[in-house]
């Protein structure tokens, strides 16, 4: 995704633009723990993307579900997201 300020590519988990410190309001104030556990539960109908605001990529591992790929990727994001440490992706 690109800032709405500084127009500079940024990570959609990003807090605040890395450029300009302009705050993302797509994440929020959205919980690492209920990402990592939406991951682990229900990741494969998407519902973790769905809940950082990613919309987008969530219909998209919905759409696959029934390939079960997206379960296993779900998976993966769950233990990367787990396992980073706490920097300003996330609010805990």
């Amino acid at each position: 995704m690109f800032c709405l300020d500084c127009g500079k590519e940024m990570s959609n988990l990003a807090r605040a633009c890395p450029d300009c410190g302009r705050p993302n309001e797509n994440i929020g104030d959205k919980s690492k723990v209920a990402f990592v556990l939406l991951a682990l539960l229900i990741g494969g109908l998407g519902v973790h993307r769905m809940y950082i605001g990613d919309i987008g990529l969530g219909i998209i591992y919905l759409l696959f579900c029934w390939t079960g790929i997206p379960s296993i990727v779900a998976f993966f994001e769950a233990i990367v997201i787990g396992l980073r440490k706490n920097d300003s992706r996330f609010i805990v």
